[in-house]
């Protein structure tokens, strides 16, 4: 850890053994924020992972050489956020972090790996179905025509953050469940020579079922994150229809917004 400038390293047996923090004692921003801020940072790059143990407010104080109430003060705030969550008898401890998505057409793989967020997926079915009225509508086929259902589980560190419903076109690409397992969606589109250019998205919330709740690791009725999206290719063909629903307390999606001139 850096105070004022100079840099020390944290003490032993704790997972901020891994960590330099930067805190500036001279700045504006008070020194809980700014070691709240780079606590959160880390959890979210994974250099601090679901598990770790930091220690008591009193030992997390020493290692710091920082007053304890300031020590409280930015673990109370990663407490509130659902990124760390006190243990008695153990201690501080990681829950996991919050997944930030940018809204952009881009796949929840590559950007989990790009978080540094470890995703894994489980494919749940991988087969052809007749397509139900929304997908026909959305594909552009005849109800009832053969489309590919795929339904994932995507995991950060081991833990499930959303459920992935995805109907394609027939014969568009190759699903093999073991690709589908090691890489992204979109991804193997692109290997396939496939040029995404565009979606439709929506965006919504509701609660969670049982069988949600059971797959996400959440409790029923628990907040989800919605998201329905038509993908289209450089051709104006639609490629790809998903439904999908992510964990609110693991996720989250990321705007920019700007005015108009």
């Amino acid at each position: 850890m850096a105070v004022t400038g100079d840099r020390s390293r944290a003490g032993t047996g704790c997972a901020l053994d891994t960590l330099d923090f930067m805190l500036d004692r001279s700045s504006p921003v008070p020194l809980y924020h700014q070691l709240s801020q780079q606590l959160e940072a880390a959890i979210e790059r994974g250099r601090l992972a679901p598990g770790d143990l930091l220690g008591n407010e009193i030992d997390l104080s020493v290692r710091l050489g920082l007053s304890r109430p300031t020590v409280r003060q930015a673990i109370q705030a990663l407490v509130d956020k659902g990124l760390l969550v006190r243990r008695r008898g153990v201690g501080t401890q990681v829950v996991h972090s919050q997944v930030k998505r940018p809204l952009e057409l881009s796949s929840l793989y590559d950007d989990l790996e790009a978080a540094g967020q470890g995703p894994g997926t489980r494919v749940l079915r991988n087969e052809r179905v007749p397509a139900p009225a929304d997908v026909a509508a959305a594909l552009t086929v005849a109800e009832g025509a053969e489309v590919v259902l795929l339904e994932r589980l995507r995991f950060t560190h081991g833990r499930p953050v959303a459920f992935l419903c995805n109907y394609l076109p027939a014969g568009l690409i190759e699903t093999e469940t073991a690709r589908l397992e090691a890489t992204g969606l979109y991804r193997m589109m692109r290997a396939a020579g496939i040029t995404l250019h565009s979606a439709r998205q929506t965006i919504g919330a509701r609660r969670a079922t049982a069988e949600e709740a059971a797959r996400l690791d959440e409790q029923e009725g628990a907040a989800l994150l919605t998201m329905q999206r038509t993908a289209y290719d450089d051709t104006g063909r639609p490629v790809e229809y998903g439904t999908h629903v992510y964990r609110a307390s693991r996720y989250a999606f990321d705007f920019r917004l700007l005015v108009r001139p």
